[in-house]
């Protein structure tokens, strides 16, 4: 009876635990073979609820996150072979997501399962936006290709093809009915579809440009439009005419749509804001604000009291619509990462981002070690520790150079008259730190002064990369102009120029050893080059796009590069060969590196996470 009891109450435990323990533990959910962890959940690209209010859906760089709105917590991340999904819609039941991304293909997922049900294919170009039917017995799709196509929903066969938008579709949705649909293009019109003839019904004139989104109302009788020109406009379905244009947005209007019972209309724009109005009067009601950058998607809660934004901060918000008060914050995505580096004792890893902010990682966790350091108004573009781990500094392109205390999350000193600052680097006893810009110079600083030691100039090009020599006596940099300078750092003077790359160079690295530098270029190939000599010892070729990042292993006997072509490789220095290609991120490749001890690689994506990889002993 008493193993009976014990056997009953560990159950019970793994029931109730369980759920809480996984929808925590996101960094390791489908990860791609050979990653360990996931950093960050990538770029927000559309949100929507779900029927029952419930759950979110949030279409992200990497996938489709599923959150439980209560709490916040992430409940499941369903990923594939498609990249970035753009767009997300739930089926009237719940049970169903469409996805679109942009693969041109549409797919149609399992939400209890997360398994892909089926794919909806025919598109020849990314599709723009999925909505169901009001049954759910049908799916319409809109994609660049400037097509509206009709699926049904159970079989995935092509019901029919809308052709007459001569400009790319943002945006389709079903009326209430499901009789007809509403569609809006780039070619600065509206336009209503018969579901049954698949015949146009009217075409709706009156934005002065591209159309971003559209929606009816509760009703059926009337529909709003967003567009590129900061004007919401309110259309007469039975007329076609334009009831009201609301105006106050300073930007493009890039989301709106309706409450549940047609008495407020919600938008989300370029100027930051989010905006409730009375579409009856065209009143504003409230505005809504708090420092999160570009809207790019609002909706209302199926009740109508909350609504959820997504915007450039990658941050998710849940709105009080009654109070107008922030409810809740869902953070850990991120937009374009930039630049990672490893502390130099290993824990910990830096990330600099597009949308201008730094991160810490705590490597055994996957969470924010200290917090997220802001500061910089523009992308941050480089960023490295100090030798003794206390210290990061950050080059952006809003010109400045900031040193970061990591103790207080602080910045201690933010240096100016670089121009976009490309990259900057530590010298080995971290007296010293380089940068390189823009405007073809490359400065000295001197690391506790913050005082301008020297500047190196030349005249190839901006300065894209540039690092120290393992004694810190010499400087690497690589230029637009696709050569490669070694500077003597006591007299300023180049050393010797390398010439042999047919693009940009836009990364460069010494070998522990100093005698070998690895270079990676725009031309798609990574170089070896005998640091004594200048001489070229060999080309590594197979990315098929530019090389972003090349960096050596501890011990160099390997480089590590990462590329435009979105994948990661690792190479034999000794014999050029290539060793293994890891792939997984789903945009572009940034930035790489090897922990100090040789067995973890970290990589930066435009996708927007931190993927950190296992090397085999």
């Amino acid at each position: 009876m008493k193993n009976r009891f014990l056997t009953l109450t560990i159950l019970f435990v793994l029931l109730t635990v369980a759920p809480n323990t996984l929808a925590i533990d996101y960094t390791q959910w489908n990860l791609p073979e050979g990653a360990k962890a996931r950093l960050g959940k990538g770029a927000i690209t559309d949100i929507k609820f779900s029927p029952d209010g419930t759950r979110l859906a949030v279409g992200s760089s990497i996938g489709v996150w599923i959150y439980d709105v209560q709490t916040g917590e992430a409940l499941n991340l369903f990923t594939g072979d498609m990249g970035s999904v753009y767009s997300a819609s739930f089926s009237p039941d719940g049970r169903a997501l469409a996805t679109r991304s942009e693969d041109a293909t549409i797919r149609l997922w399992n939400t209890n399962t997360g398994k892909i049900i089926r794919k909806f294919t025919g598109h020849t170009e990314p599709v723009n936006s999925v909505s169901f039917s009001p049954d759910g017995r049908m799916l319409v799709s809109s994609s660049r290709e400037k097509t509206i196509r009709l699926w049904h929903t159970k079989t995935g066969h092509l019901i029919t093809t809308f052709t007459g938008h001569t400009r790319p579709v943002n945006s389709v949705s079903f009326s209430p009915d499901g009789n007809t649909i509403v569609s809006g293009s780039e070619d600065k019109t509206i336009r209503l579809w018969d579901i049954s003839t698949g015949e146009l019904i009217t075409t709706l004139r009156g934005h002065t440009k591209p159309v971003h989104s559209v929606s009816f109302s509760p009703d059926g009788n009337t529909l709003v439009s967003g567009s590129r020109h900061n004007i919401i406009c309110l259309w007469d379905i039975s007329t076609g005419k334009i009831v009201r244009k609301i105006t106050g947005h300073t930007d493009d209007v890039n989301s709106v749509s309706f409450s549940p019972d047609g008495r407020m209309l919600v938008s989300g724009s370029e100027d930051e804001t989010i905006r409730l109005w009375n579409p009856n009067t065209g009143e504003l009601i409230t505005t809504l604000t708090g420092d999160m950058g570009r809207v790019h998607s609002v909706s209302f809660s199926p009740d109508g009291n909350t609504i959820v934004s997504g915007s450039y901060d990658s941050t998710i918000r849940l709105w009080d619509t009654n109070t107008a008060q922030l409810i809740r914050k869902i953070t850990g995505h991120t937009v374009i990462v930039r630049s990672v580096s490893f502390s130099p004792d290993g824990n910990t890893i830096v990330s600099g981002s597009r949308d201008g902010t730094i991160r810490l990682w705590d490597i055994a966790t996957g969470k924010p070690l200290i917090r997220t350091l802001t500061g910089h108004t523009g992308p941050v573009n480089s960023i490295s520790f100090s030798p003794d781990g206390n210290t990061i500094v950050s080059g952006s392109a809003d010109a400045t150079i900031q040193l970061w205390d990591i103790t207080t999350g602080k910045i201690s000193r933010t240096l100016t008259g670089a121009d976009y600052v490309y990259s900057v680097a530590f010298s080995p006893d971290g007296n010293i730190f380089v940068s390189g810009s823009v405007d073809m110079i490359i400065r000295l600083w001197h690391t506790n002064t913050g005082h301008l030691i020297t500047t190196l100039t030349g005249d190839m090009g901006a300065v894209i990369t540039v690092s120290f020599s393992p004694d810190g006596n010499t400087i690497v940099s690589g230029r637009v102009g696709k050569t490669i300078q070694l500077w003597d750092i006591t007299t300023g003077k180049i050393i010797r120029t390398l010439t042999g790359h047919l693009g940009p160079v836009l990364s460069v690295s010494f070998s522990p050893d100093g005698n070998t530098i690895v270079s990676g270029s725009e031309d798609k190939t990574i170089r070896l080059w005998n640091t004594n000599t200048g001489q070229l010892i060999r080309t590594l070729t197979g990315h098929t796009e530019q090389v972003y990042s090349v960096s050596f292993s501890p011990d160099g006997n390997t480089v590590v590069s990462g590329s435009w072509d979105n994948t990661i490789r690792l190479w034999s220095t000794n014999t050029g060969h290539l060793i293994r290609t890891l792939t997984g991120h789903t945009g572009p490749v940034n930035s790489v590196s090897f922990s100090p001890d040789g067995n973890t690689i970290v990589s930066g994506s435009w996708d927007g996470t931190i993927l950190l990889w296992e090397l085999e002993p």
